[in-house]
């Protein structure tokens, strides 16, 4: 796969304006509705800063299954719900997008003989997407974050990785980022994340 190369911004007052403005758009993904989910998208009234990329680390695997749950079977972990929206530059929704997502175990180990914890999926016609997985444990020397490459159609990969806030790790890892940690409220025993990446399209 070709490596996206966006530009490396840093614009933590715009995004988080950005952020707290899309709390009135009604634009929401299944079970995120109903007037107490997360806002998914924001509200532009600037132009949105790139997704920053980031390393894939060692353990991708290449043609992973396409599902909208990573969850296995029998699995303790407690349950994650991750959705939001791919949006152009230009803060427009961008359909068809692939989201390949990879993360390690609860037990902080990554599959890499078979694709548990691993699997990609496509945009809805409004830029949405979902994902129900768990929340990974800790891969050593690394606080929890999850792996994804994000690609508009036709378009360069963005790679990148999300966090997870309020990690006592975060500050100690050199890949965290505080404009990539995702929004997490907790109920109905899940936790339940929003991110939207902004990439070229």
């Amino acid at each position: 796969m070709k490596l996206g190369k966006g530009a490396l911004m840093n614009n933590m007052p715009v995004r988080r304006r950005l952020l707290l403005a899309g709390m009135a758009l009604p634009l929401v993904a299944p079970r995120v509705a109903a007037g107490r989910g997360l806002p998914l998208t924001p509200e532009c009234g600037e132009k949105p800063a790139r997704t920053p990329p980031q390393t894939e680390g060692p353990f991708f695997t290449p043609r992973s299954p396409r599902r909208t749950s990573l969850v296995e079977p029998g699995a303790k972990a407690e349950r994650l719900v991750l959705a939001g929206r791919v949006l152009s530059e230009g803060c427009r929704p961008v359909p068809d997008a692939l989201l390949d997502f990879w993360h390690c175990d609860e037990t902080g180990e990554y599959d890499n003989t078979g694709f548990r914890y691993r699997g990609h999926l496509f945009t809805d016609a409004e830029g949405r997407y979902r994902l129900e997985t768990i929340v990974p444990g800790e891969y050593p020397g690394r606080t929890r974050h999850i792996h994804v490459k994000v690609q508009a159609p036709g378009r360069r990969i963005l790679t990148t990785q999300l966090y997870f806030p309020n990690e006592p790790r975060n500050a100690r890892d050199f890949g965290w980022r505080p404009e990539l940690e995702m929004r997490i409220e907790r109920r109905e025993g899940s936790r339940h994340a929003v991110f939207s990446f902004v990439v070229e399209a």
